[in-house]
């Protein structure tokens, strides 16, 4: 009796609170591994899903893809050289980086589909840092927005980023330290760049880059001179002269080749000449004359 009351109660706290006895777990959900070695990714399943309970495995990698790595209990194609499983759990023989990401695994029972339940993994595969790629412009204008730039597109997990002037440290947050509170730079320490707002003189300098992670030793790109110079104001007025002279020149020599006779003369075109015509009828004289003599009363006028 005691026994049966508890059950209900049981029961009723399930139903009540939503708990469900199908469960999935994992002994670690986040896995570090370095490149090339080989791991284990762990499952286990609630007995409710009973023995001959259905197991699959997706990945998801860091640019949103999903793909089966274990269908119908088999290692899919991509995986079958290097991928096995052992009762539930995954096993990978040699890891890359390209395995980096998300893994769930799918747990469902054979006798009915809505028993489901699953677990999600993340791996971390893990790639020291390698030599950044920097640009720094070697020259600059003062007052001008200037963006350097450092990239390292082989750390993982993502490399971050440190930037050098002259051998020393850019702060992240400059305004926070005092002899930087007059700084005109902002740096992403997650993109790798530092970008100047407004250059000044004082930004004249040998930059150098830092890429790290955790997985390796920090590696440094070489290092380039920026130079911050003044707006060339006498360059540009000595330009605006040389430009004055060179169209004073054009318009003396068109007027010295017009003047010489160098350049060919307009010909001026002739008027057509003008005909006008009288009637026949006016070319005979009329009235008293009896004879019908002819008489030129007027003529062609050219």
């Amino acid at each position: 009796m005691l026994v049966s009351w508890l059950v209900s109660v049981a029961l009723f706290f399930t139903a009540a609170t939503g708990v469900s006895g199908f469960t999935v777990t994992t002994s670690n959900a986040d896995v570090r591994v370095k490149e090339n070695d080989g791991t284990d990714l762990t499952c286990s399943h609630s007995a409710d899903f009973g023995a001959d309970a259905r197991v699959e495995w997706k990945f998801k990698n860091l640019k949103g893809s999903q793909a089966y790595v274990i269908f119908n209990g088999v290692p899919t194609t991509p995986y079958s050289k290097r991928v096995t499983m052992y009762g539930t759990n995954l096993r990978f023989s040699k890891v890359t980086r390209e395995d980096n990401g998300m893994y769930d695994c799918e747990v469902s029972s054979s006798t009915s589909a809505s028993q489901f339940g699953e677990v999600r993994l993340k791996m971390t595969v893990l790639v020291p840092s390698a030599v950044p790629l920097s640009r720094v412009p070697t020259s600059v204008t003062t007052g001008r927005t200037t963006k350097l730039t450092c990239h390292d597109s082989v750390g993982s997990p993502p490399s971050k980023y440190k930037w050098f002037k002259d051998g020393v440290l850019l702060p992240a947050e400059p305004s926070k330290i005092a002899a930087f509170k007059n700084a005109t730079y902002k740096l992403d320490t997650d993109t790798g760049n530092l970008e100047f707002t407004s250059t000044t003189k004082m930004d004249s300098g040998q930059y150098v880059c830092e890429a790290f992670n955790d997985a390796g030793p920090p590696q440094r790109s070489k290092a380039f001179k920026m130079e911050v110079r003044d707006v060339n104001v006498g360059g540009i007025v000595a330009g605006v002269i040389v430009a004055l002279l060179l169209v004073g020149l054009l318009v003396f020599g068109v007027w010295y080749a017009h003047k010489k006779g160098y350049l060919p003369k307009k010909t001026e075109s002739k008027p057509k000449p003008s005909v006008v015509y009288q009637p026949a009828s006016s070319l005979y004289s009329g009235g008293d004359d009896e004879d019908g003599e002819f008489k030129q009363k007027s003529s062609f006028v050219v």
